[in-house]
């Protein structure tokens, strides 16, 4: 409980701080977990990380992040709003393919590179290969909305071109990833095709079955006279998430998966009372209990440990990162007719990995594809792509000034009907 309160307090402290340099939350979240952790306070004497956050304590903070990761996981897939799309799905697809494919093949020559030193146990090749690859190509969707709405992008061809291509790439990476999880933790080649068609008979039950049972349920809520029975609402989605990310740990992907297929499947027109009582509560569940999350894997991460040798690899693979991304989507958005100023923003935008890097990061270093000195350095390239977005951004002059603050959310006087879910679920 100590330790909850001294997560809560020190990412609050520190996001406040973060905000004068414009940073999203969970720059500074991150950042927060590594002071606490071995890279900082463990310089001090006494072991301070031990003393603050013992080993048996760590397994039930653990728990608790797990739990705000399915909420954020689940309102993500709610978010992804597909139908943005109409009118431009050539233009979207084509730099939603190139700002993917561009990263994924550098990471796949940087992974080949790194295998003998950085690979997890026993882990093969490929394996390395395609989660390296895909932790390469990915972009945050939730930190980049959060960082076009700062920066006053909204309503910008770059600031809704990003987004959009952000969303198909979240999509393809989770799918990928999909891929990945069961390739590492099928024993043989009968349980990884078991696993693949678990998962597609899962997929067409969610599509088919679970989709058209929530978008009923919805509807007749917003067409009843009656008062519409909040908790018993936000029980019966939260109990879906929760099954839903049982049933794809039981397949034999994480269960975060699950989380973000019920998101998928949730109606994207939603009433003003299935609004305040099922996504605007979720959005509070998420703000308290997500930064458990980031401050428990900042604690994992050990500056100390790396080499020297280690730090130049860092550079390396930073180096790849935003490369790959610049020219996988800085350089197509040029060719496509905007302006170098617009393309390059573009760039920075898409190379923004934030949140959904930590998660798929996390998920290696479980499954023991990447061991611990290659997980710390890709926490720490995650951190520093996210924190370059908003200085760049400002630096090419397309920045506005930062959005007023919007009216709160549980007030229906101030909140026009919902076509969503909440528009921003992370804080």
């Amino acid at each position: 409980m100590a330790d909850i309160a001294i997560v809560l307090i020190a990412g609050a402290v520190v996001v406040r701080l973060s905000r004068r340099l414009r940073q999203p939350p969970v720059v500074a979240e991150i950042a927060t977990g590594i002071m606490l952790g071995p890279s900082v306070l463990g310089l001090l004497p006494g072991d301070l990380p031990q003393q603050l956050f013992p080993t048996d304590a760590r397994p039930a903070l653990s728990v608790i992040a797990q739990v705000g990761l399915v909420f954020f996981m689940f309102l993500a897939g709610w978010e992804l709003d597909f139908t943005r799309l109409h009118g431009r799905g050539k233009a979207v697809a084509t730099l939603a393919g190139l700002s993917m494919a561009v990263p994924f093949a550098l990471g796949a020559g940087a992974a080949a590179l790194l295998f003998d030193r950085y690979g997890g146990g026993d882990v093969q090749l490929s394996t390395f290969i395609l989660f390296l690859s895909t932790a390469f190509s990915i972009t945050a969707f939730p930190v980049l909305a959060r960082i076009i709405k700062d920066g006053g992008l909204s309503g910008t061809k770059v600031g809704t071109m990003a987004m959009a291509c952000a969303a198909i790439g979240d999509v393809l990476a989770w799918c990928v990833l999909v891929l990945v999880v069961a390739v590492s933790q099928a024993d043989g080649a009968g349980r990884f095709v078991a696993v693949l068609a678990l998962t597609v008979a899962y997929a067409l039950l969610m599509a088919c079955v679970v989709r058209p049972l929530l978008r009923t349920l919805i509807s007749r809520s917003a067409r009843s006279s009656r008062p519409v029975a909040g908790g018993m609402y936000l029980a019966l989605i939260a109990s879906g998430v929760f099954l839903s990310a049982w049933v794809t740990s039981w397949i034999g992907i994480h269960a975060i998966f699950g989380a973000f297929a019920f998101g998928l499947a949730m109606p994207r027109t939603v009433s003003r009372e299935v609004h305040e009582h099922v996504a605007a509560p979720l959005s509070k569940i998420v703000s308290l209990l997500l930064p458990v999350f980031f401050i428990v894997t900042g604690l994992t991460v050990d500056l100390g440990t790396l080499a020297p040798s280690g730090l130049l690899i860092l550079l390396f693979l930073l180096a790849v990162a935003v490369v790959g991304k610049l020219a996988g989507a800085g350089l197509p958005a040029r060719m496509s007719g905007m302006s170098w100023r617009e393309a390059g923003a573009f760039g920075i935008l898409m190379n923004t990995r934030g949140l959904t890097e930590l998660v798929v990061l996390d998920i290696g270093r479980q499954l023991g594809v990447i061991n611990a000195d290659m997980f710390t350095m890709m926490v720490i390239l995650a951190v520093v792509t996210t924190a370059m977005a908003g200085p760049a951004l400002q630096l090419l002059g397309v920045t506005a000034q930062p959005s007023a603050p919007e009216a709160p959310l549980a007030n229906p006087d101030t909140i026009p009907p919902v076509t969503g879910p909440v528009p921003d679920p992370v804080p």
